[in-house]
């Protein structure tokens, strides 16, 4: 027996978003359950000595607990809490070790940023609600007029010697989604969209300049779509504000950081025809850190006046990034193919120094041996991926089943950490006997704007040789068993298994969760509408059919489908909604196809609930059982 169960999958714990003090000296982290249990999730604060062995619990409430933000002098904490009333998150200080609320705004705060003034923080929080709607509430005189009345994040300020919470005559009521102050206290630079609609609103992004002092703004004009991550930096030449979004003009594209000179107005994409993609800019006193997903690793790197200057490489990933302002400490999540992800601290250059260790309990346990893949597709594009092998099995022990899960997006990747998840994951199927392919095919993130954007009106074409290749390598090699080949993915990945069983009849078994099966349903009713139409060609409303986007959806080939399929969905699910799900199954039933369809109650695009995610597991490796091993 290898140890694994379900259980030890869905009970541990992950930390989250760490917050370097200042000084370099101690770190802030979120500790979150990997599952939920009751009606809200439970987090933790920790603190951690970066020169000190192990951490101490910050505060001792119930509550969700979040977005930890350091004063400038390294000796107040502010938080996010819930504990006065749960769902409704309050800014909290923590400060000689007594915790006490700052804020009681009623509709809730958002984010928060501590400023140069040490008396003041910005605020990101919704209208409280008037008389008038407490009372259409109550009577239920509570009908939704679109575009009308939307909650939108505003900028706010809290005035800590007297607990006041104004709210400046600035934006024009946009919706606000970043702050960022310069780095010698002067303006904030404030990312705002026209509406918090996540399907319209990334695509209406504007960068404004806002003096704290006296409440003057600048607008600095329009921003490519999806634009975060902000981060100030001077030069011989001035101010530069710099952020990362994605590379014009098709939505499903490759990101890019985007430099603006704050004296001329002149913008620059600063990372065009690399073969990377940013994911975090993040700012320092000089020039500002860029993580850059690269492969199946991470690169991380500096953004010097000449371009960018590599500092180290990491396998794997590293996310959540957190500097002194000096820049010369760093804190991130990364692990290794073996270990999940812990706060990793050290000098940007490396090496970086695990400490915390917050799943122990898999210490020991058994897993499929991993190795990365690079392997060229049928038009000779360079191509990646992971093999994980059966636990305690080598290659010439094959050929074996073979599952391979497809991942999201379509971009996001597999890189080279611990492939352990509530979901389908490598090394849950590896401990039941599978060796498991996890391919990056082209339309993921790794490979610069060009491979991201190739799939775009495309879906289901090249990306999908480019996994056949590898599958077709991996039989080659003897790994794989040709007879019992199965599929999975969620999200994007759901739509690539949904796709395979309507190309072809390989596939023994298959796992479509949360899949997309019609672009153009997806497009009219999904929450990122426009960027899914980005990826289906087209839409409902692009005039008389057929359509574009009818030939590349999984639902036109459902009468060649002959793979068992399961389904699984949430039914709040506003990503990807159900509707999906439920019109795949009506197909595989009308042409008699065998399959299984399971809804999840309450869930949304990612299943949380502990109960549902040991469900997830079970059924997932009982379907593959069931096909792959009779």
């Amino acid at each position: 027996m290898t140890g694994l169960t379900a259980e030890l999958i869905v009970d541990g714990r992950t930390p989250q978003t760490p917050a370097l003090a200042p000084d370099g000296q101690q770190l802030c982290h979120v500790l979150a359950p990997l599952s939920q249990t009751g009606d809200h999730l439970d987090t933790e604060l920790w603190l951690v000595d970066i020169d000190g062995a192990g951490g101490r619990r910050a505060t001792t409430d119930t509550a969700t607990e979040s977005q930890p933000r350091w004063s400038a002098d390294s000796t107040t904490l502010f938080f996010l809490s819930d504990r006065t009333n749960r769902g409704t998150s309050q800014v909290h200080r923590l400060a000689n070790g007594a915790v006490t609320a700052v804020t009681s705004w009623r509709a809730g705060i958002i984010d928060h940023l501590p400023l140069a003034d040490p008396d003041r923080v910005a605020l990101l929080a919704e209208d409280e609600p008037t008389e008038q709607d407490t009372r259409r509430a109550l009577d239920r005189d509570d009908a939704i007029v679109v575009g009308e009345r939307e909650p939108r994040a505003r900028l706010r300020l809290l005035d800590l010697r007297t607990g006041e919470v104004t709210t400046p005559n600035v934006l024009a009521g946009r919706h606000v989604v970043e702050l960022r102050q310069r780095p010698d206290g002067g303006p904030l630079a404030v990312l705002t969209q026209s509406s918090a609609d996540p399907d319209y609103g990334p695509r209406t992004g504007q960068l404004h300049l806002v003096d704290p002092a006296t409440w003057t703004e600048e607008d600095l004009g329009p921003v490519e779509a999806d634009a975060h991550s902000l981060a100030w930096w001077p030069d011989e030449g001035g101010w530069h504000l710099g952020y990362v979004a994605l590379t014009p003009p098709v939505l499903q594209a490759g990101t890019a950081v985007f430099d603006v000179a704050i004296g001329s107005r002149v913008r620059r994409n600063r990372t065009a025809d690399l073969p990377m993609c940013p994911t975090e800019l993040r700012q320092t006193d000089a020039a500002p850190l860029v993580v850059l997903a690269d492969g199946l690793n991470t690169t991380l790197a500096r953004l010097d006046s000449g371009g960018l200057t590599p500092l180290s490489q990491h396998t794997g990933g590293l996310d959540a990034l957190t500097t002194t302002p000096a820049g010369t400490t760093i804190a991130a999540l990364t692990g290794t193919r073996y270990q999940p992800p812990n706060v990793h601290v050290g000098p940007p250059a490396g090496p970086l120094r695990r400490i915390t260790d917050t799943r122990p309990e898999l210490d020991g346990i058994t897993v499929g041996t991993q190795r990365p893949l690079a392997y060229r597709a049928a038009d000779g594009l360079d191509l990646d991926g992971l093999l994980v092998l059966p636990a305690g099995k080598t290659a010439s022990a094959g050929p074996f089943p073979l599952v391979t899960i497809v991942h999201g997006g379509p971009y996001h990747r597999h890189t080279d950490d611990l492939q352990l998840f509530w979901h389908p994951s490598a090394q849950w199927l590896a401990t039941a006997g599978y060796a498991v392919f996890l391919p990056n095919p082209r339309g993921g993130q790794g490979h610069g704007h060009l491979f991201a954007a190739s799939v775009a009106g495309r879906v289901g074409q090249e990306e999908w040789t480019d996994i056949l290749t590898g599958i077709d390598l991996l039989v080659a090699e003897g790994v794989a068993d040709p007879d019992r080949l199965g599929i999975a993915g969620g999200s994007h990945g759901g739509f690539m298994a949904a796709w395979a069983v309507g190309q072809t009849d390989r596939f023994r078994a298959a796992l479509v969760s949360a899949g997309v099966v019609d672009w153009g349903m997806l497009a009219a009713t999904g929450e990122n509408g426009q960027f899914e139409a980005a990826l289906g060609g087209s839409t409902g409303w692009s005039g008389i059919g057929p359509h574009p986007h009818d030939a590349v959806s999984p639902v036109s080939y459902a009468s060649r489908v002959r793979t068992p399929v399961l389904i699984l969905h949430g039914a709040e699910d506003t990503n990807v909604p159900l509707g999906q799900a439920v019109y795949f199954h009506r197909a595989l039933r009308h042409f008699g196809v065998e399959h299984e369809f399971v809804i999840y109650p309450r869930e949304g695009h990612s299943i949380r609930e502990r109960n549902h995610q040991l469900d997830v597991l079970r059924r997932t490796r009982a379907w593959f059982d069931r096909w792959l091993r009779p």
